[in-house]
């Protein structure tokens, strides 16, 4: 059974994100328990290694779905920049330390993914053999960020017009409707007659040829989420997720070594797979349970 002053210990740490050498004076304080900082650590290290099965497991069921999130962040390990990858469903998240932002591990473990796998736009993700579908709020912003920068250029106004009257349209039917191909899939025509538009326009300016290129090189992949039930239009699932981490990486400041950093990062999987499931996170500490389908036995 997994001990309950352990569960305490991971339940400060990463739900609540006391600072690990604060956690000691707290319990000290609150229960009257001595805990030094040596003991702190070896709680975070037997906690990650009791809960590596589940961690593995989750891993495994986020890849091997029909639908997956994916993005990456910065984290400084003794001054050495590194990053930290997001997996995530609707259901479960996995968090994953990498020394480099190289996306060959990421072609690796999607090698027999066969679902949508939504990301941003970085090039790294082009190597996953799968249906994407690219996040529509990351090219919002990028449209706006360029108009910004050439306020007065009318062709740049032009070609943001026509886009967002297409996904205003194509919006309003997944605000009405939800997720269903059975409603969306009639966008496809007005998809169809905006990339007529950008293609036989005779644009002038070399911010809006920039932007016609990105366009046509997405094509594929801006709007797969018409032709699939319940695939999403942007990335806000692993969005929110990278923000738990970041979150956390504040508490760490840029003082974790490599070990120290993947076994904050089993914890925080299992947190925030526990928060997607709508699972208190202190009960499933105190359950001592560590297989994934005991996620259902420890609801808020």
């Amino acid at each position: 059974m997994f001990a309950a002053k352990v569960g305490l210990v991971l339940y400060y740490m990463i739900e609540l994100r006391v600072p690990q050498n604060s956690i000691g004076p707290c319990v000290r304080q609150l229960f009257g328990l001595q805990l030094g900082s040596s003991a702190v650590t070896q709680m975070k290290k037997s906690g990650a290694r009791y809960y590596e099965d589940l961690y593995a497991e989750l891993f495994k069921r986020v890849t091997s779905g029909r639908m997956l999130h994916v993005d990456e962040t910065k984290v400084s390990i003794k001054g050495k920049e590194a990053f930290v990858w997001v997996f995530a469903n609707l259901e479960e998240v996995v968090y994953v330390y990498r020394a480099s932002r190289d996306a060959a591990f990421v072609w690796e473990a999607l090698s027999e993914f066969h679902g949508v796998l939504i990301t941003d736009f970085y090039a790294g993700y082009e190597g996953v053999s799968c249906p994407q579908q690219k996040c529509l709020i990351h090219l919002i912003r990028d449209l706006n960020d360029s108009i910004l920068k050439e306020p007065f250029n009318d062709e740049l106004r032009i070609m943001t017009k026509e886009f967002s009257r297409l996904l205003k349209e194509v919006i309003g039917s997944v605000d009405k409707f939800g997720l269903k191909t059975c409603h969306l899939r009639k966008h496809k025509d007005s998809v169809t007659e905006f990339y007529e538009l950008i293609a036989n326009t005779d644009w002038k300016t070399g911010a809006v040829k920039t932007w016609r290129k990105r366009f046509e090189k997405n094509r594929n992949t801006l709007f797969t989420f018409l032709d699939y039930d319940g695939i999403p239009w942007n990335n806000n699932n692993a969005e929110h997720a990278v923000k738990k981490f970041v979150f956390l990486r504040h508490v760490m400041g840029g003082s974790s070594s490599e070990a120290g950093i993947r076994e904050y990062l089993i914890l925080l999987s299992v947190y925030e797979s526990c928060e997607f499931k709508g699972i208190s996170f202190l009960e499933f500490l105190r359950s001592g349970e560590r297989k994934g389908d005991c996620f259902r036995a420890t609801p808020k």
